[in-house]
């Protein structure tokens, strides 16, 4: 029974063994894709479902001033958001997002730690969603007129009810939650067109409406200018209806291209991606602006308060309102359903983001590369959350606020340096410029609402500190993805195992005669090499101890006209010779010998050298990656150490 349930847990898991040494690996399955306006749906779950709260939180902020403000979220979206994000669409079209474009910035550790940092914030953004999204819904279920009274004091456990049915429809697949984002989207925006046409016409019908809210705003804010720069100064408040944007890169793999598209020029699919972009955006544009007119003209503003009946529930109040009770509903439960599943889109998001860098780092399990684990990953994190928060909206509202933002800001920062890079001077002026207005609205939230910076902080925390422990535990994996000899190598390997294989580790120095001369002397002395026995030379360059996994290219060289060297890059020193040893053994079908001297120093200082910077105790560690690699001592490749 137990086999049977990891089985299905670990379905879609690649095979490490077949993505180890490139002559025996199996090309993965082709991802099954959808069309761009499918996967639309689902990224604007999360997108789409804030008009259940965004109307309310402008009115809140600014009153009557709400239409303007929106007008100026819709202006930062279109002409700051969209751009960049089809920037990084085009830059990042594998599903990695802006993070992957600011990680070819910074080499090294420095760049994994940055990564780390941007992975704890966007872990935010989209777990937050999840569970903000689900206590909204629950929110909205509780307020109903219809059922108030029953389930008030229950918004933990229906929230946590939510949220498991959530990772329910991932577990079973990511078509499914597919096909129930296009059904929700299209129901709740149809149903918004009602709500937002009838009540166009109830203001359209009542001229006094209008003037009456004219006069009002003039005598509050007095000239236009001014009302201008009161939008300004609390946009950041109304940061929330940015988001989506992220989970649209992130979720750019599941697209649908042209069957010409390759895996380095997706062409069909970023055309899909920045359809998708655009699409949502000018929907959901058009939407905050008729929602922000028809609440603000209509509800009186103390409905708008904590105690009011549309206290983020804007539009809902509307549909009771003026369309009917029945109808009133009808649109609550569509809120509700599309609330509940905007986390499908955050869900979806991590599930594209984490395993594209955490495994490829050696900070995660290799079980993490599999769907089904990480759902119950998540939803355990979920439910974590809900728990601490006791299903709170309002709680919850800085850390999803900070989240989007900070994600939103590196994402400005990465296409500014990219068009930098490009020689492009008036895009990077442009992005430059949207890069300053996301600084200061990510940092008016942090002041405003300091507890978001300290949830993502923990995040962030978490991660840092779970990555650098898995890296610790799989540092002793074989690590190399591939093994590639070139002609000479493969000649001189041919060459020597007519008789017996044998390797000498060498650390490259001067690389002049009398190096090789008294290596090689010393070698034969201390292991009882025989003269006749011919040796090879193993050199092994470290270039970014940073990196996990790499392909292995092998190069042979004569060097002073009789010292044969096979000459190799790596990640680490220990990981790429007992790769190497397993190829030679794999094409030769001989057993290789290496031959070592001990390293000199603290074994613990050298065991540090290691998992820093890819060298210190070598012979130890790479007998210890053999030993993990192959576990038959008999095929095992022979270890001296001298």
């Amino acid at each position: 029974m137990w086999h049977r349930f990891r089985a299905w847990l670990l379905e879609d898991l690649p095979d490490q063994a077949k993505q180890r040494l490139g002559p025996h690996a199996e090309p993965a399955a082709r991802e099954r894709r959808q069309p761009w306006w499918k996967v639309m749906c689902l990224t604007g779950l999360d997108y789409f479902s804030t008009l259940g709260y965004q109307p309310g939180i402008a009115a809140l902020a600014v009153g009557l001033l709400s239409p303007v403000a929106t007008v100026v979220l819709v202006v930062v979206t279109l002409v700051g958001a969209l751009p960049v994000y089809r920037r990084v669409a085009q830059e990042s079209p594998h599903g990695q997002g802006s993070i992957a474009m600011l990680e070819r910035l910074l080499p090294f550790w420095k760049g994994k730690l940055m990564v780390l940092i941007l992975l704890g914030f966007a872990a935010t953004d989209f777990v937050i969603t999840m569970t903000l999204s689900a206590a909204d819904a629950t929110a909205h279920i509780v307020e109903n007129p219809h059922v108030r009274e029953v389930l008030s004091g229950y918004e933990v456990p229906i929230t946590l009810g939510l949220l498991a049915v959530l990772g329910g429809v991932f577990l079973k697949g990511f078509r499914e939650a597919i096909g129930v984002a296009v059904v929700l989207v299209a129901v709740y925006l149809a149903m918004n067109v009602v709500v937002v046409a009838v009540g166009l016409w109830q203001v359209a019908t009542t001229p006094h409406v209008v003037s009456d809210w004219a006069t009002a705003l003039t005598a509050q804010r007095g000239s236009p200018l001014l009302m201008v720069a009161v939008a300004l100064l609390v946009f950041p408040k109304l940061a929330l209806g940015l988001s989506g944007f992220e989970t649209g890169v992130a979720v750019m793999p599941h697209i649908q291209g042209r069957p010409s598209d390759t895996e380095e020029r997706p062409v069909g699919r970023i055309r899909g991606a920045k359809r998708l972009l655009t699409t949502a955006a000018l929907i959901m544009s058009v939407f905050l602006i008729t929602s922000s007119i028809v609440t603000t003209l209509l509800i009186p503003h103390r409905e708008f308060e904590p105690s009011g009946q549309a206290y983020g529930r804007a539009l809902a109040y509307l549909a009771h309102e003026h369309v009917g009770r029945a109808f009133g509903t009808v649109y609550d439960v569509s809120t509700i359903l599309i609330l509940w599943f905007a986390g499908a889109s955050a869900m979806a998001g991590l599930l594209n983001l984490l395993p594209r860098y955490l495994p490829r780092f050696g900070m995660a399990p290799h079980w993490a590369q599999a769907v089904r684990p990480m759902v119950l990953v998540l939803t355990g994190v979920a439910f974590l959350i809900t728990w601490i928060f006791q299903a709170d909206v309002e709680a919850q509202g800085g850390a999803y606020a900070t989240g989007v933002l900070v994600v939103i800001t590196s994402a400005t920062f990465a296409v500014t340096l990219a068009a930098r890079h490009a020689r492009q001077h008036r895009t990077t002026v442009f992005f430059g410029l949207v890069a300053a207005v996301f600084v200061y609205t990510t940092l008016a939230n942090i002041v405003e609402r300091p507890e978001g910076v300290k949830i993502g902080a923990i995040f962030i925390g978490a991660i840092v500190v779970f990555s650098c422990l898995s890296r610790g535990v799989r540092a002793f994996e074989l690590r190399i993805t591939d093994v590639v000899l070139d002609e000479r190598a493969q000649l001189f390997v041919r060459d020597c195992a007519r008789r017996k294989v044998r390797l000498i580790a060498n650390e490259p120095g001067p690389r002049d005669v009398a190096e090789y001369r008294e290596k090689l002397r010393q070698i034969r002395a201390t292991h009882g090499i025989p003269e006749e026995d011919p040796v090879l030379f193993v050199e092994v360059t470290v270039r970014d101890p940073s990196r996990f996994e790499s392909e292995l290219r092998v190069r042979g060289e004569v060097l002073h006209n009789r010292y044969r060297v096979l000459t190799m890059e790596s990640a680490t020193v220990p990981n790429a010779l007992a790769a190497l040893l397993l190829h030679i053994r794999d094409e030769s079908g001989c057993r290789p010998h290496i031959h070592f001297e001990w390293t000199e120093g603290n074994p613990l200082h050298n065991v540090l050298r290691f998992l820093l910077f890819g060298v210190g105790e070598v012979a130890a560690v790479t007998q210890e990656v053999l030993r993990e690699a192959e576990p038959d001592r008999s095929r095992r490749p022979d270890v001296h150490v001298g």
